[in-house]
């Protein structure tokens, strides 16, 4: 357990302490975006897979058990998260720092969110807590619940100072809680600007991951009986 929460801070350290605050700028000053980016993805990958490592041979403590409905409930969340995650991979401005689409104003998914990748983490992570509740899980999953919920002030701050004139629109008209804005009246749920590819790419990948949890990562999603 030691081990698995050493990466864990250390993968914190690296994405909110150095990501999002003043010392990336520095860094990018001296090596370039390129080269940052490329260190700051082999670096996370790196955390990452060792932190499943730890994480996977960590001792554990179970706090709680996921019952049979709670199972199917969190399976049933899980679809909006996937359609999320598929939709967030198309014209995501907040995720490209395109100015441009920023000027345009929200649209499509970022309508709902305008951070849909980082909530998709975000759920992901939270309802993979709740399946598991035990010591071990809450530290991995919690740790990858941090650096969503984190990262998305940290993505405002870095847009409203790269897009001065853009950004305080767009932010205007978008919220990070999803549906936010749309309930606020700040905003409205156009469909056809989301299509039908990315929502059905989103529930294919949910079906395919329900049904091969078991064979993917060695526990079912849904446990018989």
């Amino acid at each position: 357990m030691l081990l698995l929460i050493l990466v864990a801070l250390l993968w914190i350290a690296v994405h909110v302490g150095v990501s999002g605050t003043a010392l990336r700028g520095r860094v990018v000053a001296r090596t370039g975006e390129a080269m940052f980016m490329a260190a700051f993805s082999a670096v996370s990958l790196a955390l990452l897979a060792l932190m499943v490592i730890a994480w996977r041979g960590a001792e554990t403590a179970p706090l709680w058990f996921a019952q049979g409905w709670l199972r199917w409930v969190i399976a049933v969340l899980m679809l909006p998260v996937f359609v999320l995650f598929a939709c967030s991979l198309m014209g995501n401005p907040t995720a490209t720092g395109g100015g441009g689409l920023l000027a345009k104003g929200a649209h499509g998914i970022q309508r709902v969110t305008r951070h849909p990748m980082l909530c998709a983490f975000a759920g992901w992570a939270a309802l993979h807590i709740l399946g598991n509740g035990d010591t071990a899980a809450i530290v991995f999953f919690g740790t990858l619940l941090i650096t969503a919920l984190a990262g998305m002030p940290s993505i405002d701050a870095k847009m409203a100072r790269r897009h001065p004139q853009a950004w305080p629109g767009f932010a205007a008209e978008t919220s990070i809680l999803p549906f936010g804005a749309i309930l606020a009246g700040r905003n409205r749920l156009v469909l056809r600007e989301i299509g039908w590819i990315a929502p059905l790419a989103g529930l294919l990948l949910w079906a395919g991951v329900l049904h091969g949890h078991r064979i993917l990562f060695g526990v079912p999603v849904l446990i018989p009986g």
